[in-house]
């Protein structure tokens, strides 16, 4: 047996680590599409981003379904927790904004009147908003197709980039990884040199 052969188990960690490196770089290199010998090949990343960014803008728009958020949104309940904060605007407008652009008015109008004013922006404003957001919503849903603008924004993205945010937030799982392939590489590489070492040949 050659003297190298008792080196089996470092060359198999050596290997095992290699190759654990080289299948994360196979995710996202080439980027670009090569041929070499006829055959075509990508990165994985790259080559699927397309397929990615179609999936992920299914997800986002079953995530996100517009018809749910206006339900939401228009629902009496929430409405109700949303009329305090309006109830202090249209109080604030009544008693300082308005006599300020219209002194005349302050002379002639007091907190009964007021009260009364703001009673009937409020039951009125109550009943509008539901219908506002109705119609906003659907408009919103007309112009923002969610579907498409994360599909869209996920296909440009520069495969560099995920490549960088893989590795920067993955380093403790790649090296890891890359342990692991070189502990299997070696416990194979021991393998061998046990059993060509005490089996007889």
């Amino acid at each position: 047996m050659h003297w190298w052969f008792y080196f089996t188990p470092l060359i198999g960690a050596i290997l095992g680590w290699w190759l654990v490196a080289l299948l994360i770089s196979m995710l996202f290199h080439p980027q670009l599409p090569r041929t070499i010998a006829g055959i075509k090949f990508q990165g994985i990343i790259p080559k699927k981003l397309p397929a990615l960014a179609v999936s992920a803008g299914r997800l986002s728009a079953s995530l996100l379904p517009v018809n749910e958020i206006e339900q939401n949104i228009t629902n009496p309940e929430n409405v109700k927790k949303i009329m305090p904060q309006a109830e202090a605007h249209i109080d604030h407008f009544l008693r300082i904004k308005l006599v300020k652009s219209m002194p005349m008015v302050g002379m002639f109008v007091g907190d009964k009147t007021i009260n009364n004013l703001k009673g009937l922006f409020m039951t009125e404003l109550e009943e509008l908003f539901p219908e506002i957001m109705k119609n906003y919503m659907g408009r919103l849903q007309e112009d923002l197709n969610i579907e498409h603008m994360v599909t869209t924004k996920i296909a440009a993205i520069d495969p560099a980039t995920l490549e960088n945010a893989f590795l920067n937030g993955m380093q403790h799982e790649i090296r890891m990884l890359k342990w692991l392939g070189a502990t299997l590489g070696f416990v194979i590489g021991l393998v061998q040199l046990l059993v060509f070492l005490f089996l007889p040949h």
